[in-house]
């Protein structure tokens, strides 16, 4: 409760500013702060023709207290960071799912509502939040704030936001088609729950990442993630790392995730993976305006 009357008080600080500076008036049409009767701006229009009249999916941009996590310090995303996060999860999500499984597919399994914040939630062990899923409808994202730093890089693209729109896309996949008893008995006994940012070598062990070791809900969403968000050449390296034990139980992981999504849902992992990593060639090599807001 304390955590959600500071950020109210904040929140009415931030307003009470912006009505003192009648020389300096905010434009409220790109305010990154929920008023309630807001006009629609030209990102709003952009994400009514791409978002919600196409999938019927709603992308938040401005800051709603009931939408987060009491529990951390939030501020909003910035107005030109959320409109570029919303290019990327249309291009390399969204638009991904329909090239290779069909619109109706991403109709019908893809969250309603993505929902996004300015700064990562910071846990006490020294971890922070990059995203969460909720209830199979919401995936929610943090750290927005800071997308200009890592869009440079396409491997801290993926690390940090876009691996994470996939991984929590996976669970929401898990609740429609539970995760096949096989996968659970493969590292059975190297699962460390809340202790997997203090377990080493992750890879021989048979953990595709060290947050694989948390449970084997984490390890199924991460091997699919990691998989389809990195090219060959990279997967390679770390199963060269991981050595002869390690890739062996990462292979028998990996197997199953793939069986699980084309039995399940009629979906090539390695025709997706290709997908994504032609798409993500064309953001990276600018191919792909990330805030245009052109509706046609």
């Amino acid at each position: 409760m304390k955590t959600r009357i500071l950020s109210l008080l904040l929140l009415s600080a931030v307003t009470l500013g912006f009505t003192a500076c009648s020389d300096d008036d905010p434009d409220t049409g790109k305010s990154v702060i929920s008023l309630g009767n807001t006009e629609k701006n030209d990102f709003d229009k952009w994400i009514e023709a791409n978002y919600n009249k196409p999938y019927n999916i709603d992308f938040k941009y401005r800051y709603e207290d009931i939408e987060g996590d009491f529990d951390y310090y939030l501020v909003p995303a910035r107005y030109e960071d959320a409109i570029t996060m919303a290019h990327l999860i249309k291009h390399l999500c969204v638009e991904t799912y329909n090239e290779v499984a069909g619109v109706d597919f991403t109709r019908q399994y893809f969250p309603k509502m993505f929902y996004t914040v300015g700064e990562w939630e910071y846990k006490n062990n020294g971890t922070f939040i990059l995203g969460t899923a909720e209830g199979g409808l919401k995936i929610y994202l943090t750290g927005l704030n800071y997308l200009p730093t890592y869009l440079q890089n396409a491997g801290t693209l993926n690390h940090y936001y876009i691996k994470t729109i996939h991984h929590e896309f996976t669970h929401i996949l898990n609740q429609t088609r539970t995760i096949p008893s096989d996968f659970q008995t493969i590292t059975s006994t190297g699962y460390v729950s809340d202790m997997w940012n203090e377990t080493p070598n992750w890879l021989p062990r048979g953990f595709i990442t060290d947050y694989s070791q948390h449970s084997y809900i984490e390890d199924f969403a991460e091997v699919m993630s990691v998989y389809i968000t990195n090219d060959s050449a990279t997967w390679d390296k770390w199963m060269t790392q991981a050595g002869a034990t390690g890739s062996g139980l990462i292979q028998q992981k990996l197997d199953i995730v793939r069986e699980y999504m084309l039995s399940n849902f009629g979906i090539d992992l390695d025709e997706l993976r290709d997908v994504i990593q032609r798409r993500q060639n064309e953001v990276m090599t600018g191919v792909v305006d990330l805030q245009d807001l052109s509706v046609y």
